[in-house]
């Protein structure tokens, strides 16, 4: 009986290592983010590429999918470039091939696509299935002397093939087609730019090498969107964009007046901003008139068929189309910010925010090792084909000896190597040469073959050993590129423009984006605050908490401001849009600003552009004021009165007539002349009225030819002229008489 072979015990296991798990979870994530910022997420600053788009060309490039040939089913390119360079998912590299399609994404397409590659709608491509590519002119540049040693390959991620590290680039990708992408901790966001500036900017470069980004700025007037578009930034702002390589770009949709007939018009929106997706645009613009939100736009069609076409109807003929305009812009994505960060890889390697000298610099540097590298190349090519041809030169020259030796030696390349004094290439040519090409005719082709080699062969070594003639070729190179996509070709020709942002006035911007509706503003004793709708005269109904009060009332309407005076001196600003309404008790006014613990409200009253109003503290200092002034645009309030403790803010009157009627708690009233209270923007005032002791109790501006008014506490109204109101005349400052008009009220104010 046969035996059972033993089974050898498995080896012991390796010892078990310690490691401090902090260290290993540090070093495994520095793995991972430099794996992500060199392998997925930076461009490289040479050919403007991530890893992504430079295996998909290189992929291409490998099918032979040139401009002039026949298109290949998208699922052939990335079944390929996912096997053999790219093992990150098919999707990943297909969404990639469709945005380098896509006219509205990329400014220079590098694929050209047939078929659904999606629309600037935001539909989404059709499956690689049913899609086919190839590639455009655009990418034969970037591919350019790419079999001719002009660059380093590396392994791929199998190690049987070789992908390029980075591409030859004879065009400057990095800034013409821009890039978007997120690593870890960092991001880059390069917008898109117009080739023929760069390339102006570029030769401009290759004399003046200490150029700086200012002086480039005038020939790169900003970015040039796919979509066009109009940036309304400042050339200032613009400038120190590209010097920092920070910062962002207000893109603004291109916009035009159309005559609609009857005197009637509408705005039509031909280029909206780059990035933004038309169909979700539409739907956020019919939701915002839905809502009414946009008070003076009617109604949003889309009429686009190729060509982006938005027609905004506006609510009546005699609107203004610049602020409906400028109320649109704000709510809506037909103006967006487009962020800049310029961070690429520098040389490939490290990740660094530059400049755009920088950027040009590096794009140029990179010519320039492609140029000797390729120069090499070819001047190797020279040399062996200059040995080749004195080889068949001298083979002429002893003929009928080459024939006897190949007829005759058992081995006739060493033969040939010894009698002949050839290399063993040049023997190795002969050997491999037809005996119909050793001709008469054939030897004069290569004596001239030979001397235009030799005279190459003199101008490339001059070449590489001259670096202004190197930057001499790399200017003539820049300007054939610039002759195919000059500004007067179609690609070519700068989509994006430039102005300023109107300057359109603030609140009427503010009011065209609220629905003008009239209201009453209630506000009780303790500074609860609501709006109803409509205006009601009679508020003896409107319902208070138990120990609250009316203090104030007044018609407004949505798109009025309100002012609210405290009594330490400052003014605050409400909108009475954002006002809740008058179904509850409405809501403090401490909650919707800051007002300081310990401090009242004086008074509430709606905002008048250009009215003025007298203003005083409990102290009788005072002064007149706009209440231009007192709008303030944060929660903090304005300081417009100055008062010291103990002295309070008192009160704000309409300074309307020509005098000021002032009493104090004292029951002594002055008249003076409103002319003697100075006009100011903020401050303590002067002293309107004298007082041995107490304070301000109340103050009224009239006109004394039409005599002083006063409401009683029964509500009955008494008028003081002439000889009634003469004892009471005086200069600002003085001390007044006590009252004694007939009616005049206990609780020494004016009333109405």
């Amino acid at each position: 009986m046969a035996k059972t072979p033993t089974v050898p015990p498995p080896p012991p296991p390796p010892a078990a290592v310690q490691v401090n798990l902090r260290e290993a979870l540090e070093q495994r994530y520095f793995d991972y983010a430099l794996s992500t910022i060199m392998g997925r997420a930076l461009p490289d600053a040479r050919d403007g590429l991530k890893p992504v788009h430079r295996r998909i060309l290189h992929g291409m490039n490998i099918l032979r999918l040139d401009p002039n040939t026949p298109f290949k089913k998208s699922a052939k390119i990335v079944g390929d470039v996912m096997g053999s360079f790219h093992p990150h998912g098919d999707q990943a590299i297909y969404d990639a091939l469709v945005r380098l399609a896509q006219d509205f994404s990329s400014r220079y397409p590098l694929v050209d696509g047939q078929g659904n590659f999606g629309n600037i709608d935001g539909d989404s491509a059709a499956a690689y299935r049913y899609t086919e590519a190839r590639m455009t002119e655009v990418a034969g540049l970037l591919l350019d002397g790419i079999d001719e040693d002009a660059i380093d390959f590396r392994d791929n991620y199998s190690g049987d093939l070789k992908e390029p590290i980075v591409l030859p680039a004879a065009f400057p990708n990095l800034l013409a087609n821009g890039a978007q992408g997120i690593a870890v901790g960092m991001a880059t966001s390069i917008p898109p730019h117009n080739l023929a500036e760069l390339l102006d900017a570029c030769l401009y470069l290759v004399t003046r090498p200490t150029a700086t980004t200012d002086q480039l700025m005038a020939y790169v007037k900003g970015p040039d969107f796919p979509t066009g578009g109009v940036v309304v930034d400042t050339p200032e702002q613009i400038a120190e964009t590209y010097r920092v390589g920070r910062g962002a770009f207000r893109l603004r949709a291109r916009w035009s007046q159309e005559d609609a007939g009857r005197g009637t018009w509408v705005v039509v929106v031909t280029e909206i901003p780059y990035g933004v997706q038309k169909g979700r645009l539409y739907e956020k613009l019919a939701e915002l008139v839905a809502d009414k939100k946009l008070p003076l736009v009617a109604d949003v069609r889309d009429e686009s068929a190729e060509d982006v076409r938005l027609v905004i109807e506006p609510r009546a003929r005699n609107v203004d189309p610049r602020v409906m305009m400028e109320s649109v812009f704000r709510l809506s994505e037909l103006e967006t910010r487009f962020p800049v960060n310029m961070n690429v890889l520098v040389d490939g390697v490290v990740p660094r925010v530059v400049s755009l000298a920088d950027a040009l610099k590096q794009w140029l540097d990179h010519r320039r090792e492609v140029l000797l590298r390729r120069s090499r190349f070819r001047l190797a090519q020279i040399e062996r084909r200059l040995e080749v041809l004195a080889g068949m030169l001298i083979v002429f020259l002893n003929l009928d000896e080459v024939i006897r030796i190949i007829r005759e030696e058992d081995e006739p390349k060493a033969t040939l190597m010894a009698k002949l004094a050839l290399s063993d290439v040049q023997a190795e040519y002969v050997l491999d040469t037809r005996l119909r090409a050793l001709r008469r005719l054939e030897e004069m082709k290569l004596r001239e073959e030979h001397a235009e080699l030799s005279k190459e062969k003199s101008e490339v070594e001059g070449l590489l050993g001259d670096e202004s003639r190197q930057w001499k070729t790399i200017s003539w190179q820049i300007r054939e590129v610039r002759k195919k996509f000059g500004p007067e070709t179609k690609i070519g020709k700068r989509r994006t423009t430039f102005e300023e942002a109107p300057k359109a006035d603030e609140a009427e911007i503010v009011e065209a984006m609220i629905e003008r509706e009239p209201v009453t503003v209630i506000v009780s004793k303790k500074g609860w605050i609501r709006a109803l709708k409509g205006q009601v005269a009679d508020v003896s109904s409107v319902q208070f908490k138990n120990d609250d009060e009316l203090m104030t009332s007044f018609f407004a309407e949505t798109t009025s401001k309100i002012l609210v005076y405290a009594t330490n001196g400052k003014f605050f600003t409400l909108d009475a849009s954002k006002l809740p309404g008058g179904r509850g008790f409405g809501d403090p006014i401490r909650l919707m600003v800051d007002i300081d613990d310990g401090e009242d409200i004086v008074s509430v009253f709606p905002f008048a552009a250009g009215r003025k109003m007298l203003i005083a503290g409990s102290d009788s200092r005072g002064f007149v004021v706009t209440q231009d002034e007192m709008i303030s645009s944060t929660r903090k309030g304005k300081g417009v009165l100055g008062v010291d403790a103990p002295a309070k803010a008192a009160l704000a009157v309409a300074a309307g007539g020509d005098h000021v009627a002032i009493i104090g708690e004292n029951r002594k009233l002055l008249v003076f002349p409103l002319s003697q209270a100075p006009e100011m923007a903020r401050g303590k005032g002067v002293r309107l009225q004298k007082y041995k002791d107490g304070a301000l109790s109340d103050a009224k501006t009239f006109v004394l030819g039409e005599g002083l008014t006063w409401t009683d506490g029964a509500g009955r109204v008494f008028t003081a002229r002439g000889e009634d109101l003469a004892p009471y005349v005086g200069n600002r400052a003085e001390a007044g008489r006590l009252v004694t008009l007939k009616g005049f009220p206990k609780n020494n104010h004016f009333g109405g």
